[in-house]
């Protein structure tokens, strides 16, 4: 059978690790298969599943916009940042709705966030959160991540309220609960997390993992022309061939000439060599 390459937007449940879904959708497609941006065991949502040479665009889908819905629960605060970890206080005071609007405004732009220590960011060669189960001492240095936008939704009970939060790939959204609950003087835990979407992946067109299965998974492939919004550049014959065998071409637009090469096989992404033009590429 004829191989494929694209994208499933699997909805994620709770209890499930990203690994384990990406080995489902590598047993069903018998193809190699990656993730862009794992959601921990607690979250939920979309999580998209490159198969075959899809894997490859990955890097170009990283500063994507990406949508959450978040509850943290105020007064508490745990070694994970969430509800799974061990308590290291509670009985803090909890922020009325109006002390946590008044807060909000500092969670927009660029902004430096440090990462929980129980993450995956490594730390001389190990993992954070393998280091802090061990008893270590973690203090990972802030980076800098974007925060669209963080609302206020709901109160869900008596010291728990529910966000929506827009930002781009590589912010923390335990972090970013911690931090709201600081700007209020107390402390807070995330309970619960649903990302909502990822670029151009949305929850409401996810599917379930157990609605995959080996004959019906191309059916839920998302081809590539689909998820990038970019210019399309095609090429046939000689220009062709050459871009096959790995070799460059030269490409002019408003802004000038520039040496592109083929990122994939069939399907990938011209870039110039200084990585300011980039493009879909198909040979024809």
């Amino acid at each position: 059978m004829e191989k494929a390459s694209g994208f499933i937007n699997i909805n994620k449940p709770t209890g499930k690790s990203s690994a384990a879904l990406v080995s489902l959708v590598k047993r069903l497609t018998h193809m190699p298969c990656g993730h862009m941006g794992t959601l921990d065991p607690l979250a939920s949502g979309v999580l998209p599943v490159a198969v075959g040479n899809a894997s490859r665009l990955f890097n170009y889908l990283l500063h994507k916009e990406k949508v959450y819905r978040a509850v943290f629960r105020f007064g508490e605060e745990t070694d994970t940042l969430d509800c799974t970890g061990t308590a290291l206080r509670d009985g803090l005071p909890v922020p009325d709705r109006a002390q946590i609007e008044a807060a909000l405004p500092f969670f927009a732009g660029e902004i430096d966030q440090v990462p929980p220590a129980y993450s995956a960011k490594s730390v001389g060669g190990v993992r954070a959160y393998r280091r802090a189960r061990r008893g270590d001492l973690v203090e990972l240095p802030p980076k800098r991540v974007r925060i669209d936008s963080v609302r206020l939704t709901s109160q869900c009970s008596e010291n728990e309220f529910e966000f929506v939060i827009s930002c781009g790939g590589g912010t923390y959204i335990r972090s970013i609960g911690r931090d709201i609950a600081a700007r209020c003087g107390t402390c807070a835990v995330m309970t619960s997390l649903v990302r909502e979407k990822s670029g151009a992946f949305t929850i409401e067109e996810s599917v379930r993992p157990e609605e995959l299965d080996e004959r019906n998974w191309r059916e839920k492939l998302i081809d590539p022309d689909l998820v990038f919004d970019l210019p399309s550049l095609e090429f046939a014959g000689e220009e062709a061939r050459r871009l096959r065998f790995g070799q460059h071409l030269l490409f002019a637009d408003a802004e000038g000439d520039y040496k592109l090469r083929l990122d994939g096989e069939l399907y990938g992404i011209a870039r110039a060599e200084d990585g300011c033009v980039r493009a879909k590429v198909k040979i024809v």
